[in-house]
């Protein structure tokens, strides 16, 4: 009987480690990825779906903006935009740094 509740919080303790080193590991591997493209010219500010493998992406590339049609084979160049031509909340985007969850969720609730 004390040999399986002692295997029982064995277990227990292993899982929580797992969970716990899994947790760290996806956040130290997303703040890599975020430092890797925080530094580019290239920022994909907003990506929309128009088919089941197909996606509209507006890009800046250093100071101009471009649309591509993205597909799983090929993209395809739509055109360079003015800056004049977008919204009012992509050239937000493009002069703020990354936000946190909460701001942007905040945000969307008003």
């Amino acid at each position: 009987m004390l040999d399986s509740v002692v295997q029982l919080i064995t277990v227990l303790l292993i899982f929580i480690l797992v969970l716990v080193l899994t947790y760290y590991v996806t956040k130290l591997t997303a703040k890599l990825q975020q430092g890797k493209y925080q530094n580019a010219n290239v920022e994909i500010l907003e990506t929309s779906k128009i088919a089941q493998t197909k996606y509209i992406q507006l890009v800046r590339i250093g100071k101009k903006y471009f649309s591509y049609v993205v597909c799983k084979e090929n993209v395809t160049l739509l055109g360079e935009l003015a800056e004049d031509d977008l919204a009012e909340s992509v050239k937000e985007s493009d002069n703020t740094a990354a936000k946190s969850f909460k701001d942007i969720f905040d945000r969307l609730k008003k």
